[in-house]
């Protein structure tokens, strides 16, 4: 079988199956997975595929909305916009750290990654390794209840002795926050 049709074959089980790993197409084809590299790489290198933890996936065209958060819809990605990333590589968007933790929660078995920003360094943070202050008095006019994200539990309960709220972790927040949206499933912008 030339390249070509090993590429067309990969290309079609990818549209079948949504994600391969290289060990399986190297058994199907029955070729090595140094092949398998060679054959993929145009492939890739074309934005027809992309490479994921577990192998290749499909590139997917982006949301037409990708400024939009994938939870309220509200325009905005800044610097408390926290980003979800699925194991296919798929990127959502979410204004700030109340919607990011409640669409995670809607996804969580499909989600490799979730990353939000520093509150006082603006740096980058894995949300689950974060401390989460809730209903601080600092408005951020965004949705309620307000959370905002931070590297340093020392900095989130200097900020709370200045600006009060409740300190806790990933998981907490995402149960406090769905207790006080009462189970709604919506949020609301702060006034």
């Amino acid at each position: 079988m030339l390249p070509i049709d090993r590429q067309h074959q990969i290309l079609e089980w990818l549209h079948q199956e949504e994600t391969l790993r290289v060990s399986d197409i190297s058994n199907r084809l029955n070729v090595s997975e140094m092949t398998v590299y060679r054959d993929l790489k145009p492939l890739i290198d074309s934005n027809q595929v992309i490479k994921t933890s577990n192998g290749i996936a499909l590139r997917k065209e982006e949301p037409i909305f990708a400024n939009r958060c994938s939870y309220c819809a509200k325009e905005g990605t800044g610097r408390l916009s926290i980003q979800i990333i699925t194991h296919q590589q798929q990127i959502e968007h979410t204004c700030c750290a109340h919607c990011g933790l409640m669409r995670y929660e809607q996804m969580k078995e499909q989600v490799a990654q979730v990353i939000g920003r520093d509150f006082l360094l603006d740096t980058t943070v894995s949300a689950k390794m974060a401390t989460f202050l809730i209903d601080s008095e600092l408005a951020v006019q965004c949705c309620d209840p307000q959370v905002l994200v931070f590297a340093s539990a020392n900095d989130a309960k200097r900020f709370q002795a200045g600006f009060g709220g409740l300190i806790c972790s990933f998981d907490e927040a995402i149960k406090i926050i769905h207790d006080k949206m009462n189970g709604t499933g919506c949020c609301s912008a702060k006034e």
